[in-house]
């Protein structure tokens, strides 16, 4: 069953993303050369601490900490700790949670820490975040799932492929073993939104107002395949090569997307494919 909510409880979702979105802006600017992932993880918690939130991280399914720091062959799900130092030249994927009132709010997104970023490695994260915001462009009122998954797939096909550098194996690989969710009452909730076209999956539901979706393409710098490290939560790609991961929760109403987890709803980015955002909830 997909959870659809109301004006109000889009609000209280929109109260969360707020949240989400002042721990990205924390964090971001603490993701220096020297800092750990530790720290990066108790920035989080103050935020969430000082907006009176909850952590929808922390515990889930055991997980450790408030936010997962996921740095350069890191997919997805790195555990935060003492040990992993960012140092110049990395990229680092934050992905964050909280919860108001018992509503939840999700984003992730990918930090450059220091300077002197590989080509290939500032093309990787504009290539993953452009194709979150065609995804999220494709969140219109009668459309299916499917069409979300096929915007973002082909916006990532049709990007040249990388320039070859340290970091590169000379083409995009989309995950598959992680995608999107709804979100609402819980932090991951049907239906699970794949990052690419899966023919025997169907269309996926009807989008219709009510429905609210966290969408959120990964992409690498070679292999699609995954593995699981020995923690039982930090995902890795398969041939080292690096990756990025974006994310936003987006509501669909009968005015049109908000985009809960960025502070303008989205309006300047969708603006760019011609879409108007519905008004923000908390005015």
């Amino acid at each position: 069953m997909v959870q659809l909510k109301t004006p109000e409880q889009i609000a209280k979702m929109r109260e969360a993303g707020l949240v989400v979105a002042a721990i990205h802006a924390a964090t971001r600017e603490a993701a220096v050369p020297g800092a750990t992932t530790r720290d990066l993880d108790m920035v989080a918690r103050k935020v969430i601490a000082d907006h009176g939130a909850k952590s929808n991280f922390l515990g889930y399914g055991g997980f450790p900490a408030t936010i997962c720091t996921s740095a350069n062959e890191v997919v997805v799900h790195g555990i935060p700790d003492d040990k992993t130092v960012l140092k110049d030249g990395d990229i680092i994927s934050i992905d964050a949670g909280a919860i108001v009132d018992g509503w939840h709010g999700d984003a992730a997104f990918t930090a450059f820490v220091g300077t002197g970023h590989a080509p290939e490695l500032i093309e990787l994260s504009r290539v993953t975040e452009e194709s979150m915001w065609a995804g999220i462009a494709a969140m219109k009122l009668g459309n299916r799932l499917v069409d979300i998954s096929r915007a973002i797939e082909m916006y990532i096909k049709r990007q040249p492929r990388p320039a070859t550098g340290d970091h590169s194996f000379g083409r995009f690989g989309i995950i598959e073993d992680y995608g999107g969710h709804g979100i609402g009452t819980e932090m991951h909730m049907d239906p699970h939104l794949l990052n690419y076209v899966a023919r025997k999956r169907g269309k996926g539901i009807k989008l219709v107002p009510g429905v609210c979706l966290a969408i959120e393409p990964m992409v690498s710098l070679g292999t699609a395949r995954t593995e699981v490290l020995a923690d039982d939560w930090t995902v890795i790609t398969t041939d080292g090569s690096w990756s990025s991961h974006w994310e936003h929760s987006v509501a669909l109403t009968e005015e049109g997307p908000i985009v809960l987890t960025a502070p303008d709803c989205g309006k300047e980015k969708l603006a760019q494919y011609g879409i108007t955002t519905a008004p923000d909830p908390l005015g």
